[in-house]
């Protein structure tokens, strides 16, 4: 019966395209859908996933990194103290308020002020060093490429910033953040930005290099001043990236509005296949009526069924992420942030999969009227 199931769907295969491009398109929004999702997300944390970073210390209780408050200076001693860290380096967070041409009026965007030397950590992945030695001039910015647009500027072009004149002298890609701009200066340009403060060199994190990054967890637990009134709190890299997508995904609300978006996809497709598989299978009933008639049960037709419907899922899936793969390398090229994990794949073909298995489940109904009397009228 199962050789069957296979015959059946190449010689009508017709039949059970439409089913099949069903579950490869629902496979594709679910597949696109997370990948725009955890990127989108995920550049909230670019500050910390572009830099080179081991730890990170900032402002007790802070839940993401665009959240943070300034802490005091005399943190970068306590840091070096430690015989564990081999480098701490200053990360400056501004709010800022970007006046280019007139016709494009006022950009609300974030500042960030780092070490613009070679070995900087900040943002080390997306800024090479010689692009990082620019920003040493005063008034030197560099934003993301994608972001140009938005700020009417060209480089070498001059602006207002924070009502200070700053000149773009580059751009990079990985720049980009969730919810503004990223203006990336010198710690210098950033104290002159951020004269509206009391304690101007204060800064709102600390960026921390160890001897050995292998032992991240165990230094940020020994770093990590204790009782309820510390002034400071260190994190490893990767606790405080989680920390800020996941405040970004469920504290924000737009978590459940993608856990809804996923379950319209998942009933869409699955209503959809079943249709299709639906009308695949009554197509057919007065073969399955003869089946019947020279003895398969019930249960043997709905195998048939069933195993049509779990190769129609990885025919379907195989087609789904040939076109996903199709999508995101257009959205790569347009500077559209995209990301996938493997656990996140495996549950878009674990959906993919349920979609089959599901229409496979509602097309068994048809053959309760594969009657073997119906070869007699």
């Amino acid at each position: 019966m199962i050789a069957l199931a296979r015959k059946t769907l190449i010689y009508e295969w017709r039949r059970f395209l439409p089913a099949t491009l069903a579950v490869a398109f629902s496979g594709m929004l679910l597949l696109v859908q997370l990948a725009l999702v955890l990127g989108i997300f995920e550049s909230a944390s670019t500050y910390i996933t572009r830099s080179s970073a081991d730890l990170w210390a900032g402002y007790p209780g802070t839940q993401s990194i665009d959240l943070g408050r300034p802490i005091g200076r005399d943190v970068e001693m306590r840091l070096l103290m430690d015989p564990a860290v081999a480098r701490v380096e200053p990360f400056q967070w501004v709010d800022g308020d970007w006046h280019g041409p007139v016709d494009l009026g006022s950009v609300s965007v974030f500042i960030s002020g780092i070490d613009p030397s070679p070995r900087g950590l900040a943002f080390a992945d997306v800024i090479p060093p010689a692009l990082r030695l620019l920003l040493q001039e005063p008034g030197a910015v560099i934003v993301d490429r994608a972001d140009l647009p938005k700020l009417g500027i060209d480089v070498g072009d001059r602006a207002v910033l924070n009502g200070v004149r700053v000149r773009l002298v580059g751009t990079a890609a990985g720049l980009r953040a969730l919810g503004g701009v990223n203006i990336v200066t010198s710690l210098a340009t950033a104290r002159r930005l951020n004269q509206g403060v009391d304690d101007p060199g204060q800064v709102a994190y600390y960026l921390i290099k160890l001897r050995h990054p292998e032992q991240a967890a165990a230094v940020a637990a020994r770093l990590d001043p204790q009782g309820t009134h510390r002034r400071y709190a260190v994190w490893t890299a990767q606790d405080f990236s989680a920390r800020t997508v996941r405040y970004w995904l469920f504290e924000t609300g737009a978590g459940l509005g993608v856990v809804f978006m996923s379950a319209v996809v998942f009933l869409v497709g699955a209503v959809i296949t079943s249709q299709t598989l639906m009308g695949a299978v009554a197509g057919s009933v007065t073969e399955y009526a003869t089946l019947n008639a020279l003895g398969a049960s019930y249960a043997a037709l709905s195998r048939v069924v069933m195993e049509q419907a779990t190769w129609i899922g990885a025919l379907g899936l195989l087609l789904g992420g040939v076109l996903s793969a199709l999508v995101l390398a257009v959205a790569i090229g347009q500077d559209v942030p995209v990301a996938l994990s493997p656990l996140g794949v495996l549950v878009c073909a674990g959906l993919v999969m349920a979609i089959a298995l599901v229409s496979g489940l509602m097309a068994v109904r048809t053959l309760r009227r594969a009657d073997p009397a119906r070869l007699l009228r």
